[in-house]
């Protein structure tokens, strides 16, 4: 037990990113097929590996109840909401200040990290919440295709194709934590007190680093 919660801290700690949507492509004409899968794997690297905040905000998710349909519809409210500000932010109809956005991501992860301490189940707020944030996220990422350039050809496919990926690297999340936590422990009396409890209040510690270095030095 102890060697698995070093590896579970070593994997928090590893990184510690003041932005957690930076991503830089050299962009070049492509055919259509090409754009989207090539946007569908951007979509999923900003997940896996670059998205640390990210992989963060849905472990909070996973957290609250190992029930693997419950976890997928909440990512699924988060997704949807992402999806509606990212649209709109690379619309040009909103442009949210990154410098509010990304002080907003991190403070999303302490809150539900801090949710999962105190509470022992899903409330009803909890997809409401989800929902919100997710709209919040959403201007993260478009941060990160604004940063990287969309094909003017094929802007609908590659926004697409990006959140496709997006969801793509959540459900992989969901899924590796299922397989590797919920199916082999979520049924021993100590799973909340010994793994998902340390593992919030480790999450919120991180979240809030994050939350003020993105106020005062980004």
């Amino acid at each position: 037990m102890k060697k698995y919660w070093l590896f579970i801290a070593l994997m928090f700690m590893v990184a510690s990113p003041v932005c957690g949507h930076v991503i830089n492509y050299e962009l070049q004409k492509m055919n259509s097929n090409t754009v989207f899968w090539r946007y569908t794997l951007i979509g999923f690297q900003h997940i896996i590996p670059l998205g640390f905040d990210h992989i963060l905000f849905i472990t909070c998710v996973f957290f609250l109840n190992p029930n693997l349909k419950q976890v997928v519809l909440q990512a699924s409210m988060f997704t949807l909401a992402h999806s509606i500000t990212l649209g709109l932010a690379m619309y040009g109809i909103i442009k949210p200040p990154a410098n509010v956005v990304e002080p907003l991501i991190a403070f999303s992860i302490v809150l539900l990290a801090t949710e999962n301490i105190f509470s022992n189940k899903v409330k009803p707020w909890r997809l409401v919440m989800v929902f919100l944030f997710g709209m919040v996220h959403g201007m993260g990422f478009a941060g990160a295709l604004a940063q990287m350039g969309m094909p003017r050809y094929a802007f609908a496919t590659a926004l697409i194709s990006f959140n496709v990926g997006v969801e793509l690297g959540q459900l992989s999340i969901i899924l590796i934590l299922y397989f590797l936590v919920s199916k082999p422990f979520s049924s021993q009396i100590w799973y909340r007190r010994g793994i998902v409890i340390p593992a919030s209040v480790l999450i919120a510690l991180v979240a809030s680093y994050w939350t003020v270095e993105r106020i005062f030095f980004v």
